[in-house]
């Protein structure tokens, strides 16, 4: 049995699918997508605007999420510093 994520009664299956409902719109719209035209970007930037002009708490959501998202993925990347453990003189009687 596999366990199921949802937020606010949607499925997650994927790290976008949380990022795009915890910021209730499509993360493209913020992105692009790969061979977008000029005129297509400026209407996806016009369009971003008017959301963030209508809702302009959804910066601040923005920026948690990306704060958030940077400290996990430095969290993961450092490891933790190995361990000296002291065994005891060398032979020869030197120290370790």
């Amino acid at each position: 049995m596999t366990m199921k994520s949802f937020i606010a009664g949607h499925e997650v299956v994927t790290v976008d699918d949380a990022l795009e409902l915890a910021l209730g719109t499509p993360l493209e719209l913020w992105l692009g997508v790969d061979g977008e035209s000029a005129e297509e970007r400026a209407a996806r930037l016009d369009a971003a605007r008017d959301i963030l002009a209508e809702e302009p708490e959804l910066y601040d959501r923005v920026t948690t999420l990306v704060a958030e998202g940077l400290a996990h993925a430095l969290t993961s990347l450092v490891s933790p510093s190995p361990t000296v453990v002291f065994v005891g003189p060398l032979p020869g009687g030197e120290a370790a």
